[in-house]
Formats: structure tokens, sequence, C-alpha cells
């Protein structure tokens, strides 16, 4: 079932600058985001081309609502502009032509631009060297009598609804194999952040290089090779535990969508589903924390012990100085 995909994101003008730096590829290696093929970066193209850095951008446009409008005031807990993330199903995506993937943004990009104004919108890339063609399209929310007001122009929980529904119906119009999913204000779910794959892939790549520090231990280099594994080990270790933690939340949500599907499929097919389904991006979440849990049972008892060690003593340690 191909989905529309559209997300937002407010923010208050601190991030502009990063996110700059991330949306326009301006950094050299991008060690946050390994999803990121720099040898494909070339094939990324503007629909809405920045004309000055981001925050002048919003600065800009901010200072000529406040010439039209002595109302529009910027408090310190404003939010100056919303990051969106526009995107599809994967497998939808790449069914299409070059051709119809451009014009799927480009479709995107019409029906932003008539929800809040095309002279608010100071970015629009569309990012082809990740996994899954998107754009990233930011705009400062400025209402029409020249007021900065994203609690206006966005609405609460309801009105997102509403904006999902609009984006649905406008995109299906055009790409009509599209299908409207639940909302998440309606299915009471919550969106799994992105930051949380990033980090699961972060972690997968250190443990493919501890497995190889694991395979070079031999009698010669044991004693040295033992104390790197430890040092790696003791950097790992803690980030799978914080990782865990941070996708609790998140379980029963996961649990809820695999049991939607189950039910949706014929038991004659649900063993092939099953195999599948390992590869659908919430589900793979749990598998790759099975992994490193799996790993971390087959480290050598007497490493593992002294990993322990370390790690409960760097707990105290934290301890002790957050009572201090």
């Amino acid at each position: 079932m191909p989905f529309a995909i559209l997300r937002f994101e407010k923010r208050k003008g601190g991030p502009a600058s990063a996110l700059e730096k991330h949306h326009e590829r301006k950094k050299e290696q991008y060690a946050s985001n390994p999803d990121v093929d720099t040898s494909r970066s070339a094939q990324n193209y503007h629909l809405v081309q920045p004309q000055m850095k981001y925050y002048a951008e919003i600065q800009s446009r901010i200072e000529r609502a406040q010439r039209a409008n002595p109302r529009c005031r910027v408090r310190k807990d404003s939010v100056k502009f919303i990051d969106t993330i526009i995107t599809a199903t994967p497998k939808f995506l790449a069914s299409l032509s070059e051709k119809k993937t451009r014009r799927y943004f480009e479709r995107a990009l019409e029906f932003m631009q008539s929800e809040v104004g095309a002279e608010n919108i100071f970015s629009a890339v569309v990012h082809m060297d990740e996994r899954n063609p998107h754009m990233h399209l930011c705009f400062v929310p400025l209402t029409k009598d020249n007021r900065l007001s994203a609690k206006e122009v966005m609405g609460d929980r309801a009105r997102l609804v509403e904006w999902q529904d609009r984006f649905h119906d406008y995109m299906a119009e055009e790409f009509p194999e599209l299908e409207r999913g639940q909302a998440a204000a309606v299915t009471k779910r919550k969106h799994i952040p992105t930051w949380l794959y990033k980090q699961s892939h972060r972690l997968s790549q250190e443990m493919k290089q501890i497995r190889r520090e694991v395979k070079d231990i031999g009698v010669l280099n044991a004693s040295k090779q033992r104390e790197k594994l430890l040092a790696l080990l003791s950097q790992w270790y803690p980030k799978v535990n914080a990782f865990e933690a941070k996708l609790k939340p998140y379980g029963q949500q996961i649990e809820v969508m695999r049991k939607e599907e189950l039910a949706l499929r014929g038991e004659a097919e649900q063993a092939k589903w099953e195999r599948d389904q390992e590869h659908q991006e919430g589900l793979n979440l749990i598998y790759e924390l099975r992994e490193y849990q799996s790993f971390i049972d087959s480290i050598p008892p007497e490493i593992y012990e002294e990993l322990r060690r370390r790690y409960e003593l760097g707990q105290q340690q934290n301890q002790y100085f957050d009572h201090k």
C-alpha cells in the first residue's frame, strides 16, 4: 500500500545553520547520517533555491512582515521556521521514472505553496543520495496578515489530521495509486523519529568493527587486542543500553503495527511475510536491538565481566557527580 508522507518539525531558529549544512550538502562528511552517499549527491536538486543563508532567509521574511504589520512580534520562544520532509513509501518511489519522481515532488511543492504561501518558502531541496528520495522544504510560518504564528498556520493535532487529508487528496489527483493511512492522532501512535533509525545504523557499523577486532585476537597479541577491544566495547555498550531505553516508548506501537499486519494476511502467507517484515524499518529496530544483545552474549566471559565492571563504575561516577 503506497502512502504519501508529510511531516513537520517546528524550529526556533537556533538549528538553522546546522540544518542548512545538512539540507544543502555543505559538509564533506556525514558521520551523524551514514545513509548519505556523497558519490550520489550530484543527483540532488532544488525546486526552491535559497538566495542567502537560512538564518538570513528567515530574518528577511520576518522583517518584511514587521514592516507590513507592526504587530508582528518575535518572542524568545517563537517558532521561526518549519522544517518539512516530504516523501512516499520507498517501493512506490522506486517504481517511478526519474521524471515522474521529480513530478511527485513538484506536485508536493505546489500543495505547500497553496497552503503556506510561496513567498514564505525559502528552500525546497530533493535528496536523491539517501536510501529513499525525499524533499526538505523550509518555510517561515507567517499568517496572511503578516504575523509570525506557527500555532495559527499549523494548528493543533486535529488540524494536522486535516493537513494530511488535504495532502493525500491533492497528491492522489495526479498519483491515484496513493492511499490514505490512518493519522497518528487517530491511532494514538507516536512517530518514530528518523534519528532513532540513524542511531541504530551507527551502532550496527560500530558492532561490525568490534567483531573484526574479536576475530583478530590471537595468542601472540591477546593482551594488546584485549585492551583495544575493551576500549571499543566501553564506548559502544553504554550506547546500546541508551538505545534500548529510547526504543521502549515505541515498542508498543511496533507491536501494534505487527499485529495489524498479521491480521490482514492469510495464515498461508504469514511465514513468508514475517521473513519479509524483518526489512520493514519499524520492526527492524527491534531486530537490530536483538542482534546487539546476541553479540553481547557472545563476548568472551572474562572480557564481558571487565566490561560490566567498567560500565557499572562509570554509572556510579555519573550518579556521584549528578548529586554533587
